[in-house]
């Protein structure tokens, strides 16, 4: 005997009221114009600097592999501004601890503009307008300006400064130089040139943030021509007179145009 058993189906009717609800204006108190800002909790800050720090250090890693895979091509353009030089290297590390210098430094000078890129970034969502219009050009500028002064250095400085040494000791020494204080010196000559090529973006923040205004650094020109001396004699590693003259009219010309942009901002 089958038993046979009868399924009911059984229907549910939910029943909503008001299914549409409209959503305007007058709900919120808008204004008109008005910005709204959604501010991250801190926490969330600090992921977004970690991880834009994570980027810059693996960006900076592999620029200093590939330099060290190609360091005595950099090698070679650093010997360039001494031809008739011979260099050796006092302890049997020595030129493998320059070449991871050379290396890391170079890492570091082209990756400086991811890097600054990374904090531009980091810093665009909390700047107003018209913070950005300043805050962007002058970090470009700074970056620029560094280069130039590199550039400046490699071609101007230091070429000046090796000629002296070697014109002074000619027909008296030979000319061997230890390879690692020679890169430590021209070192010393490439980031010192950067910084004071920095000069013109110090007188512009100074300027508008009304600290010292543009008269009062006209004003200061004989005082500037002697402190422009001393730091050219403290940035300089060398003591010939001529790399202390060619970088202290380098810093005369980089406040006077810093001066002259001050002024167009201004205006």
């Amino acid at each position: 005997m089958k038993t046979i058993r009868k399924s009911k189906k059984v229907k549910i009717t939910l029943i909503i009221q008001n299914p549409t609800i409209m959503i305007t204006n007058s709900d919120f108190k808008f204004q008109q114009n008005e910005t709204v800002t959604l501010e991250l909790p801190f926490s969330e800050h600090i992921d977004e600097l970690r991880q834009r720090l994570f980027h810059i250090f693996w960006v900076i890693l592999i620029l200093t592999c590939f330099a060290f895979a190609e360091v005595k091509f950099l090698v070679k353009i650093l010997e360039l501004p001494v031809s008739n030089v011979k260099f050796f290297q006092l302890s049997p590390g020595e030129y493998f601890v320059s070449t991871v210098k050379i290396s890391f430094y170079t890492g570091i000078l082209f990756g400086s503009p991811f890097a600054i890129g990374q904090l531009i970034l980091f810093l665009l969502p909390g700047l107003t307008k018209k913070e950005t219009k300043i805050i962007l050009p002058l970090l470009l500028s700074s970056l620029c300006l560094f280069g130039l002064g590199l550039v400046f250095s490699y071609y101007a400085l230091i070429p000046a400064a090796l000629n002296f040494f070697l014109s002074y000791s000619d027909e008296v020494i030979e000319p061997f130089w230890s390879f690692d204080q020679y890169f430590e010196f021209i070192l010393v000559l490439f980031y010192s040139t950067g910084l004071a090529f920095q000069i013109p973006i110090l007188q512009i923040l100074l300027g508008l943030l009304n600290i010292v205004s543009a008269k009062q650094m006209i004003n200061s020109w004989r005082y500037i021509i002697l402190v422009s001396t001393i730091i050219g004699a403290i940035l300089t590693p060398s003591t010939d007179p001529l790399t202390q003259v060619l970088l202290s009219s380098a810093i005369l010309l980089l406040y006077f145009s810093g001066i002259g942009i001050l002024l167009l901002i201004k205006n």
